[in-house]
């Protein structure tokens, strides 16, 4: 079933997110490109229709994916293409092929952080393409886990884009019995709720590992959401290029953030269980295997806010221990008194 808004669609990254989406698709009668980085995968893939490294229960139909590990072919046979590989490996993988291939495609981003390389959103560090057009990207969020799309267990996501046609044919190509699907005209709020939520969600995960209770993880949350909805605010005022203030107040921004603090599939809350329990950064991202994308985030975020002028003091706080080497229970020690 193809859309004649989207085309042919391409999917970039084959982790837990990246294969949760392809489900999504697939499950609606979507063919999709697919590149796969990993070999194994690819095999895996191409002849038995699993991954064998994320959501390993989910089976692929045949002849609903086409998998390959050749970028410009996809972006070659494809109009739409969705960006779903780690923000820390974004520059590297749209830099493996030339730029022009880039050009005119419909970019969905289900990108989750900031580009460390060079602390910007994904449509900010394409905005420094002269062929680039916002009018042509999309981005994807939340509140919305892996395990559950798999589970095919009701989820929401919120598409954000500035062209109502193109970012409703997205939303439509997601919807489902178990997905539901909304979007609106805030691309940079989205993505920075997204990116903040999972930086606070470090900090929930640390508050956890030190045995902290939940009575204080909800006066955490809380504290954490008002930071969040001052940027988001002060962010508009400052940047957004529309006089149309979104509603801070919805699934997108404060459901993401819930969920991610304090859902056990979150990767960036079990990233800070470990360091609250005593490991540190360069341990506890050995042990994980999955990027979690609080840890470059918190560093981007600094860049960004002081650029800005805007402070977060919870944030800056979680900064402290994953790059100037605060310990997490003397950060909690001092955060706990400001907060209400």
């Amino acid at each position: 079933m193809k859309d004649s808004v989207l085309g042919n669609i391409g999917i970039i990254g084959n982790g837990s997110w990246g294969t949760a989406l392809a489900k999504i698709l697939t499950d609606n009668n979507n063919q999709i490109h697919w590149w796969v980085r990993n070999s194994e995968a690819l095999e895996q893939l191409k002849n038995r229709g699993n991954n064998p490294h994320y959501l390993t229960s989910v089976r692929f139909p045949q002849n609903s994916i086409l998998p390959t590990n050749n970028l410009a072919d996809v972006l070659q046979n494809c109009k739409t293409v969705i960006m779903g590989v780690p923000s820390a490996y974004t520059q590297d993988v749209f830099k493996s092929v030339d730029t022009s291939l880039w050009k005119d495609k419909q970019i969905i981003s289900a990108i989750k952080g900031i580009l460390p390389d060079c602390n910007l959103l994904f449509n900010d560090y394409l905005a420094t393409h002269d062929w680039f057009n916002l009018q042509n990207y999309v981005a994807i969020t939340g509140p919305c886990h892996a395990e559950e799309v798999a589970q095919e267990r009701l989820s929401y996501l919120t598409f954000s884009g500035l062209n109502d046609t193109l970012t409703s044919a997205v939303a439509k190509a997601f919807q489902n019995t178990y997905l539901y699907t909304t979007y609106n005209h805030d691309i940079w709020g989205a993505q920075f709720a997204a990116v903040l939520k999972n930086i606070y969600a470090i900090g929930a995960g640390i508050a956890h590992g030190l045995d902290y209770g939940d009575n204080f993880l909800s006066v955490y949350i809380t504290n954490c959401y008002r930071e969040m909805y001052r940027f988001l605010e002060m962010h508009f005022d400052k940047v957004h290029p529309s006089n149309e203030r979104p509603d801070f107040h919805t699934s997108a921004y404060l459901g993401d953030l819930l969920v991610t603090c304090y859902s056990l599939h979150s990767r960036n809350r079990m990233f800070g269980t470990m360091l609250g329990k005593g490991y540190s950064v360069q341990n506890a991202q050995l042990e994980m295997n999955m990027v979690a994308e609080g840890y470059y985030a918190s560093r981007g975020m600094e860049t960004i806010s002081e650029s800005l002028g805007i402070q977060h003091p919870i944030a800056s706080s979680i900064y402290s221990v994953l790059w100037d080497g605060v310990q997490p229970r003397e950060m909690f020690e001092k955060l706990q008194k400001t907060l209400s």
